[in-house]
């Protein structure tokens, strides 16, 4: 099991987020060095996790990062993030968020349909800026994940389909304001198969001869990111296999020498570095089941209630040798507040404290008050 500085714990007001930042570097360290070997680009989504520090970290290893939001732009900046190192995806971009992108001079918007498309020209023409998009093009991958993880297929809302791309590679390339540079693809994420990839390369292939026969001149070539991380054995898996990873899109894809291939892990570098830590309120002996009622809630971890997730849980205050099987639970009033259900733990009372493992991303970031409960804290090793 990981090492939890639990004396230093107990000094501490539950729930809280805690950070291995050694474990964080090493796996930015892997990114980085894997990066350079393959002459590929990163850049961190910042919707796994947008902490300040988290951010900060990032920017240290030279990666970039791709946001969402206007509020994720500036949490970039706010770390340190020049624009030449943002990307700015979403379906749903606002003219104050395009304002904001074109003020800050990202490297690249990901564009994701027409409309879109003819504001971005519109609101750069009136600001007498150039945007540089990317099209973001559906490949209609079955990525084989939870379907509200799944974004590649043809009936969701992301992307246009493949039948759309000379229409708006033909509108694009008439437009004054708008420079039409690269193609952007993301089919999911948790993706522990190879399989989907090696698809998505296949039509990317596809997709860049259609590109260049419509007359688009293509540098950048981002896949996007979907690497899952190992909930089930964060100790034994602590950083996910970027290089084999990496490898997939360079064996499977032709690119020009002068096109970039960029990639948006986020989840998979910060995953398993961030712990949710509880406090046992009550252990409730029911008719046929016990209850561990703790202090977090499905408001500050949300993926369990809302993709039925599963997250390893550590008890690493209970010395016992005795184990019992428990129905973890918080106390939000909502029937799905609830992390696992017949989990095996060391026996545990009140006052124990637990980790919830693999919560790094998606879990403070998708943090709420809902109950008018607070939000919990951040707490990183390096601080302790």
């Amino acid at each position: 099991m990981a090492y939890f500085p639990t004396d230093k714990f107990k000094e501490i007001a539950t729930p809280f987020y805690y950070y291995d930042m050694a474990l964080l570097r090493q796996t930015l360290q892997t990114v980085a060095d894997l990066a350079e070997k393959f002459g590929c680009y990163v850049h961190y989504a910042v919707k796994a996790n947008p902490n300040l520090k988290i951010l900060t970290t990032v920017r240290e290893y030279g990666i970039g990062v791709d946001c969402v939001s206007g509020g994720e732009i500036r949490a970039a900046v706010d770390a340190g993030f020049t624009g030449e190192r943002i990307m700015f995806a979403g379906v749903g971009k606002t003219d104050a968020e395009i304002e904001l992108a074109l003020e800050t001079n990202i490297r690249c918007f990901n564009v994701e349909s027409l409309p879109e498309l003819e504001n971005i020209n519109a609101i750069a023409a009136r600001m007498n800026r150039m945007a540089h998009i990317a099209v973001r093009v559906n490949p209609n991958i079955d990525a084989h994940t939870h379907q509200y993880i799944t974004t590649g297929l043809s009936e969701n809302k992301f992307g246009i389909e493949v039948g759309e791309l000379e229409e708006f590679v033909k509108k694009a390339l008439s437009m004054k304001n708008v420079d039409l540079c690269g193609v952007h693809f993301h089919i999911g994420s948790q993706i522990r198969d190879d399989e989907p990839f090696v698809m998505l390369c296949k039509k990317v292939s596809e997709v860049l001869v259609l590109m260049e026969k419509a007359g688009a001149l293509i540098s950048i070539v981002d896949v996007g990111g979907g690497l899952g991380i190992d909930y089930d054995n964060p100790d034994g898996n602590p950083v996910p296999d970027f290089e084999r990873y990496f490898k997939i899109f360079k064996d499977n894809l032709r690119l020009k020498p002068d096109q970039q291939l960029h990639f948006e892990p986020g989840r998979s570098i910060v995953g398993q570095c961030g712990s949710l830590i509880t406090r046992v309120l009550y252990v409730k002996e029911g008719v046929s089941k016990k209850f561990a009622i703790v202090d977090a809630g499905m408001n500050d971890l949300l993926r369990p209630a809302l993709y039925h997730a599963h997250h390893k849980i550590d008890t690493i205050t209970s010395d016992s040798a005795v184990d019992d099987v428990y129905d973890v639970v918080g106390p939000v009033c909502e029937s799905s507040d609830c992390f696992a259900n017949d989990e095996r733990l060391s026996l545990i009372s009140r006052g124990d404290m637990l980790a919830l493992r693999s919560a790094g991303a998606y879990g403070e970031a998708m943090a709420s008050r809902y109950n008018c409960r607070p939000l919990p804290a951040s707490v990183f090793s390096d601080g302790l």
